[in-house]
């Protein structure tokens, strides 16, 4: 049986969940279940990036010490996903001192072994957000970090290790170039190639251990370094199937099939991750979506400005399912979008209340009068291929979506067509059993992207007895 090993980001955990990280986990909770659908055995790991040097500033902060700090806040992204109905398979986290500090290690001396690790002294500016020093070109008008603008960068003056990055210039650009690494959409494969095409420089891979105050993964037989953040995170995709310690089943899974990532981390994971993983000798990731941004009402999120969603709230509100709706069908998975609630209300009214659930109504309540219905189950690969396999395969999200909706469009104007409500016995019954084919086929497409709401269709379709139920999606005033 053919095997599919996604991850998506490692979200650091110094501050509760956002409405991005909830962006990201439903994408790839679709892609996990679609594959699984299709006959894979699915392994999607995600974890917790807990060394980094603001989770000590942040540990500080709220008056912590480092771990009771990531106890509580990697929790936080487990009840989230559970409250979406994502799973993962493995949830791996980077304070793991057994496993996760023992892989890091072995694939720093993997990389060492090779020639290409070495230290030397360096000044640069770091931002503590992205975790990453910049050079003046890459930085704003004001001198900041597009990802953290309003943050001051740190002048940086300390002896490091360095990875041989600019030695893999040739290998990194043939292997984006032939896609052979295959990077979706199409435009962050091109700026992944424009970055890899004004040269690679060597980065750094390790930071005093005074200045992260100790708290991450050593480096080998250096106790004055601790591993960059980078370096041991990336490793996270490795740890958690095996790498170091469970030989059988790292071989079983490695490398990534898929890569879900947010834009603003592409380079790390198509740049440097594979040119340390070649260094090491270790198999490649095979794709890697990286979608946009999440703003709201046309903001960027941020604590400053007040606005940072608490996806809990909103699940807690209006349910899980609408809450991946939403996501995936009014977000482009392409592009940037936005979040508003005046928005979601008006999504909810029109294609979830007045659309989805209001077909099912109107056929269960007819569904009623008719007496022996032969319902029947669809197989979810033979009905996804000319409707949305495509869509999914290229993670155009909304576009399978959309081609659902087209579906459901044509139900309801079958129905209007038919008037069953005019019809009594064998005419009745073959109009009403149409109509909740259609339902049930349409419920199994939505699998992936709406599981509970499908589960329910399903199982209400499907049943001896076709009854009324409760509405899906009450209408919100």
């Amino acid at each position: 049986m053919a095997k599919f090993y996604l991850t998506s980001a490692i979200p650091y955990v110094n501050a509760a969940p956002h409405i991005g990280h909830a962006q990201e986990f439903v994408y790839s909770d679709v892609i996990r279940r679609f594959r699984m659908l299709l006959g894979y055995t699915v392994t999607y790991l995600c974890g917790a990036d807990e060394n980094a040097l603001k989770i000590v500033q942040a540990a500080e902060k709220a008056k912590q010490n480092p771990q009771e700090f990531t106890d509580i806040h990697q929790k936080e992204f487990l009840d989230l996903a559970q409250k979406l109905s994502v799973h993962f398979d493995i949830w791996q986290r980077g304070t793991d001192q057994i496993h996760h500090f023992a892989s890091s290690q072995k694939l720093w001396k993997l990389c060492e072994k090779n020639g290409d690790i070495y230290k030397k002294s360096y000044t640069g500016l770091y931002c503590v957000g992205c975790e990453q020093f910049y050079p003046k070109e890459e930085l704003n008008e004001h001198g900041e970090c597009y990802e953290h603008p309003g943050r001051k960068l740190e002048q940086v003056s300390e002896e490091n290790y360095f990875f041989s990055l600019s030695k893999y210039q040739s290998f990194i650009e043939n292997l984006l170039e032939s896609d052979t690494l295959k990077i979706l959409p199409k435009i962050r494969k091109n700026e992944a190639l424009a970055f890899v095409r004004r040269g690679l420089e060597d980065f750094s891979i390790s930071r005093s251990t005074k200045r992260a105050k100790g708290w991450g993964v050593p480096v080998p037989g250096d106790s004055d370094q601790i591993m960059y953040v980078w370096f041991d995170a990336l490793n996270i995709y490795q740890t958690g199937i095996g790498f170091g310690y469970d030989q059988t089943l790292f071989d079983t899974w490695a490398g990534q099939d898929c890569m879900v990532i947010g834009k603003g981390i592409l380079r790390f994971h198509v740049v440097y991750w594979p040119a340390i993983l070649t260094s090491a000798g270790l198999p490649l990731p095979k794709s890697c979506f990286s979608h946009g941004y999440l703003t709201v009402d046309g903001q960027k999120m941020s604590k400053t400005l007040g606005n940072v969603v608490d996806p809990m709230t909103i699940i807690t509100k209006y349910g899980s399912d609408a809450v991946r709706y939403y996501l995936l069908k009014e977000i482009p998975s392409y592009s940037d979008g936005d979040y508003s609630e005046r928005r979601f209300k008006e999504v909810y009214n029109s294609d979830l209340a007045g659309g989805l659930g209001n077909l099912v109504a109107r056929v269960a309540k007819l569904a009623e009068k008719a007496s022996s219905l032969n319902t029947k189950t669809y197989n979810y690969k033979v009905v996804c291929k000319d409707v949305c396999k495509t869509e999914l395969e290229e993670f155009r999200f909304n576009d399978a979506l959309a081609n659902i909706w087209k579906k459901m469009k044509e139900a309801d104007q079958f129905i209007d067509t038919n008037e069953p409500w005019k019809l009594e016995g064998k005419g009745l019954t073959r109009i009403i059993e149409d109509a909740s084919n259609r339902i049930v086929e349409i419920a199994t497409l939505l699998e992936p992207f709406m599981p509970d709401t499908s589960s329910k269709i399903i199982k209400q379709f499907t049943s001896k007895k076709i009854i009324s139920g409760p509405a899906l999606f009450p209408r919100i005033i």
